[in-house]
């Protein structure tokens, strides 16, 4: 995380894959990510494992309150994707801290590029990160399903 960045002391950032609650993060994603209604926990839990997956625990508890996750080739991009953050815990800046926990952990492998699709709500946290409009955007396109997933094969 970067140094400029103070995490409150009730909290800590993780990286470590066997620390990530898959059925924490289905629950959180499904209750409170328009984006993600309706994703079977299967899914999810593929999006997971094709993940580097970061999350904010609470110490006290040690339960999973903030969640990202990058869907990577490790070498020249990424996709940021799935940053939630429990209502409950929402105003201590964990939001900010996992995207910088994220992109602090990116940057050390030195991507050329990493992406993201902002909603209007989070679109100020990911601009004071240092994300900006996609230059020549109609030079990008995207290939949708047919069929919304209903499995991870």
């Amino acid at each position: 995380m970067p140094d400029d960045l103070v995490l409150h002391p009730d909290y800590e950032l993780c990286a470590d894959a066997a620390r990530i609650d898959a059925g924490r993060v289905h629950a959180l994603l499904a209750e409170h990510a328009y984006w993600a209604a309706g994703r079977p926990r299967e899914v999810q839990d593929a999006a997971i494992a094709g993940s580097r997956s970061y999350a904010v625990h609470h110490r006290a508890t040690g339960a999973l309150v903030a969640y990202a996750r990058a869907v990577t080739d490790g070498a020249t991009f990424a996709w940021l994707a799935d940053v939630v953050v429990d209502p409950a815990h929402r105003g201590n800046g964990l939001g900010r801290a996992v995207v910088a926990g994220a992109l602090a952990d990116l940057e050390a492998i030195g991507l050329k590029r990493i992406l993201l699709k902002a909603s209007d709500d989070g679109r100020r946290l990911y601009e004071r990160a240092g994300f900006t409009p996609v230059p020549e955007p109609d030079t990008w396109l995207e290939l949708r399903a047919s069929t919304p997933a209903t499995s991870s094969a």
